[in-house]
């Protein structure tokens, strides 16, 4: 059982809980909590090592993922209950984490539905939205310049999997219009010229989210063909940055659902 904070391995685990920069050198990152772990493993991604402690091995879930990954030659390791608190990003933790590689998946040549993220710097709001799109079927996140980094550690726990399913890609704004070319691109404004309902979400479109307390840069701004309005009741200034997402991605896979049904009774008849 591993008791020191002073382990190599402790340390490391430190600092990528810590430090964007040892996650970017490493290439690797944190996931905590029996759930985050199933995803990594229902998704094939193999642990470069786990922690787990003795209240881990009393729940069944938990030790069917530490069978599994020892069977892999996994190295699983049980540490002290004050060693798994100091590596733990919360507040009580469920005595299992594994160090997993960052996820490098291919983003789409030709998309249909991507989403474009600005200077979104609340990390719980990055982790919701990215959650989010995965459920509604995003083919791909560009993380702007000024977005939070999608590794830290809030933002894994809110995206609760979106990281091992959904490719992301940290962009700068040269890049960014050649990776959504030939896309609509529509912009999320509080006080946008189109009302979301009335915006054509069902040809291939990129919406791009800014943050939560700036809003949308100009070079978004720049990129966008029109700008998308949630109608509110009187008074109400705006939607926090994670609901507004939905709601807009939830309105594209409504009108898309509903196109490929029309589709579908067009064919039959």
């Amino acid at each position: 059982m591993i008791t020191s904070l002073k382990n190599d391995r402790v340390r490391l685990v430190r600092a990528l809980q810590e430090r964007r920069r040892v996650r970017q050198r490493e290439r690797r990152f944190v996931v905590e909590g029996i759930r985050l772990c199933e995803e990594a493993a229902r998704a094939g991604f193999r642990p470069h090592f786990v922690f787990y402690t003795d209240q881990a091995r009393q729940d069944e879930r938990a030790l069917s993922l530490l069978s599994h990954w020892e069977r892999a030659g996994v190295p699983c390791e049980e540490v002290s209950p004050e060693v798994m608190e100091a590596c733990s990003d919360t507040e009580t933790p469920q005595g299992l984490l594994a160090v997993v590689p960052i996820p490098e998946l291919p983003f789409p040549q030709r998309p249909t539905l991507l989403l474009i993220l600005d200077r979104i710097r609340d990390p719980g709001n990055l982790g919701t939205i990215l959650r989010t799109a995965w459920a509604a079927g995003v083919e791909g996140a560009l993380l702007a310049p000024g977005t939070v980094d999608a590794t830290n550690p809030k933002a894994v726990r809110a995206g609760m999997g979106a990281h091992f399913h959904l490719p992301l890609l940290a962009a700068d704004w040269e890049e960014i219009p050649l990776l959504v070319e030939g896309c609509r691109v529509y912009l999320a404004d509080a006080r946008g010229e189109l009302s979301y309902t009335d915006a054509d979400w069902t040809s291939r479109v990129a919406l791009i989210v800014g943050g939560e307390a700036e809003g949308a840069g100009n070079q978004a701004r720049a990129l966008a063909r029109a700008t998308v309005a949630i109608p509110m009741a009187a008074g109400v200034e705006s939607l926090n940055t994670a609901v507004a997402a939905a709601v807009l991605l939830f309105e594209a896979v409504r009108q898309r659902r509903a196109a490929s049904e029309k589709r579908d009774a067009d064919l039959r008849r």
